[in-house]
């Protein structure tokens, strides 16, 4: 796979991950509904681990391209901040668009 078909299939995977909690009634996506409705808390924890297997989805990749490059907290402030706006089409849907009752 070349390095642009990987990063755009990071972007992807952020951009899908990013909207699942806000899409979607079960736990941690796959798991039971959550009966009657999540708390927003709970849809951030799930956005926070969804955060997580994307990136160790990225580092996966950027191992199989070559050398993994040192990261500081800049780059994790940056990538956080970037899924956070990735999300926030699903968090209009949820909280500011849909007709609840």
């Amino acid at each position: 796979m070349s390095l642009t078909a990987s990063v755009w299939l990071v972007i992807i995977a952020a951009l899908i991950a990013a909207n699942l909690p806000f899409i979607n009634h079960r736990w941690l996506v796959v798991g039971p509904v959550a009966l009657p409705q999540k708390k927003l808390v709970v849809r951030l924890v799930e956005l926070f681990v969804l955060y997580l297997l994307v990136g160790g989805f990225a580092l996966l990749l950027e191992r199989r391209a070559g050398q993994i490059a040192p990261q500081g907290w800049e780059f994790y402030a940056v990538t956080g901040t970037l899924f956070l706006t990735l999300a926030f089409p699903g968090f209009v849907y949820r909280y500011l668009l849909r007709r609840h009752g």
